[in-house]
């Protein structure tokens, strides 16, 4: 592959510079990667420097008549954009050939949520589990709680510490996107949850635990793929509730923030958007919202 290792300090920016996440660098690696081979392959391109345009344009074509969809092209787009300006930055092509590169845009898709009464379902059937003997269902019960009361993001949940939660105060500490931390407040009912977990947490401690709040059966710190399928479980427990994962749970936490009459910035500050652009999609969730009881409850509507 040509300039291997022009890509290899491009991820050690991404991981040291920018604190790019694990998954978000696998991600633009695997972007810049398909663009050099196919580059080499298709353009006979051997060096980054020799990328133009008219290049990249074509790259992005191919990708589309493939059957690719508009947020992959649009992402890959993304990731070239940023290498490139990287590369032309610090002085490793003279040029920036994707200064003009443009893509389709995403469609902006309404995140799917809960109504406010199947949120409080899904933690009433978390509540009743947790009254049995199993301390694991303890923790579940703490997770969906956090979870919903603060809005965090799976893979900030399964990172949090015991240290990290201030039970007297109603606060999380969280380390979030680009190793940006925030605090969050959460309310009575996540306090409880999980002050019940803490009193439990001791039963799977093991050698190797470490500080981790929540622990799985073997006492290892809880993955977000066991999250994930907590929630799908649990919510099929709801009668007519969509089929979520745990982003579901902070879509909706933001949706009820905002009909519950939340400022916009600090639902933003809440839910660690770099940009309030991205929290005002939650808006168009509460106006979606508003349009069909309208039409459901008027008589001219």
């Amino acid at each position: 592959m040509p300039d291997e290792a022009v890509v290899r300090d491009f991820e050690r920016h991404l991981r040291s510079e920018r604190g790019r996440s694990e998954h978000t660098t696998r991600a633009y690696l695997g972007d810049v990667r398909h663009l050099l081979a196919w580059a080499q392959e298709s353009a006979g391109v051997q060096r980054v420097g020799e990328l133009s345009l008219a290049d990249l344009r074509a790259w992005l074509a191919d990708l589309s008549r493939a059957g690719a969809a508009r947020t992959t092209v649009a992402r890959r787009a993304a990731a070239a954009r940023t290498f490139l300006r990287w590369a032309t930055r610090t002085g490793r092509i003279p040029t920036d050939p994707s200064l003009r590169l443009t893509a389709p845009r995403r469609h902006r898709t309404l995140p799917g949520v809960l109504r406010a009464q199947e949120a409080a379902e899904l933690l009433d059937v978390a509540s009743v589990a947790a009254d049995d003997d199993d301390p694991l269902h303890v923790r579940n019960r703490a997770v969906l709680e956090l979870l919903y009361a603060s809005g965090i993001r799976v893979g900030e949940l399964v990172s949090l510490d015991v240290d990290d939660v201030d039970l007297r105060e109603g606060l999380v500490r969280v380390l979030g996107k680009g190793a940006k931390e925030r605090t969050v407040p959460f309310g009575v009912p996540a306090r409880e949850a999980l002050q019940a977990w803490l009193g439990r947490r001791s039963e799977l401690v093991r050698e190797g635990s470490g500080p981790a709040l929540f622990l799985g059966r073997r006492g290892r710190r809880v993955d977000a793929r066991q999250v994930r399928e907590l929630v799908h479980v649990l919510l099929r427990h709801v009668p007519d509730a969509p089929d979520l994962g745990p982003h579901g749970l902070r879509h909706s936490a933001a949706t009820h923030l905002l009909e519950g009459g939340a400022d916009l910035r600090m639902v933003q500050e809440l839910l660690g958007h770099a940009s309030l652009a991205t929290t005002q999609i939650y808006t168009h969730v509460s106006v979606d919202r508003l349009r069909r009881s309208y039409e459901q409850a008027h008589p001219r509507a």
